[in-house]
């Protein structure tokens, strides 16, 4: 594996939503740990529609859930966790592990690949969830909007994704 590929994600897809039951039994999903900024939320705050049919249909499978988000704003988290009745790990510190291992004991899931990890934002998400031996997915940005930090994020990103989309388009044509 190059240095690039520690950055791909396992599947990237347009939203959350497209995850369905199917998928998550064929790659032994047990639990998905939830991005918030610009995956469940937009930078305005308004969270993506369906949402809470999405996770409630997907716990009924027995899909258990945690929100991991470097978001430092406690009430943010604290509400999306309420909302969708899952736990929070607020400044989870994306791609150390820390986060991530919290998480993984919280949902009481030993085998972490076991463990889906979805988010917008392939230097902290889909990192630190290959770091982890985690399931990465990776879902399109719900607006072109970001913080500071993630602006400088996205110009890096981008020369990652050009490379993981012409990779993935080599192996579909072998």
């Amino acid at each position: 594996m190059s240095f690039v590929q520690r950055f791909y994600p396992k599947k990237d897809l347009k939203n959350v939503l497209q995850i369905d039951s199917l998928m998550l039994r064929e790659n032994n999903i047990k639990a998905i740990l939830l991005d918030i900024d610009n995956t469940l939320l937009d930078y305005n705050n308004q969270i993506i529609e369906g949402l809470e049919k999405w996770v409630n249909d997907l716990k009924k499978e027995g899909i258990k859930f945690c929100i991991l988000s470097n978001t430092n704003n406690k009430s943010k988290a604290q509400r999306m966790s309420d909302l969708l009745q899952i736990p929070y790990i607020f400044f989870a510190t994306k791609p150390f592990k820390r986060g991530f291992k919290k998480a993984k004991e919280i949902l009481e899931i030993d085998n972490a690949e076991n463990i889906a990890v979805v988010g917008d934002q392939v230097l902290t998400d889909v990192y630190g969830a290959n770091r982890c031996n985690m399931y990465s997915i990776l879902v399109e940005p719900i607006k072109n909007k970001d913080i500071f930090v993630t602006k400088f994020n996205r110009i890096v990103e981008r020369k990652i994704l050009k490379k993981y989309y012409e990779d993935k388009r080599k192996n579909e044509e072998v």
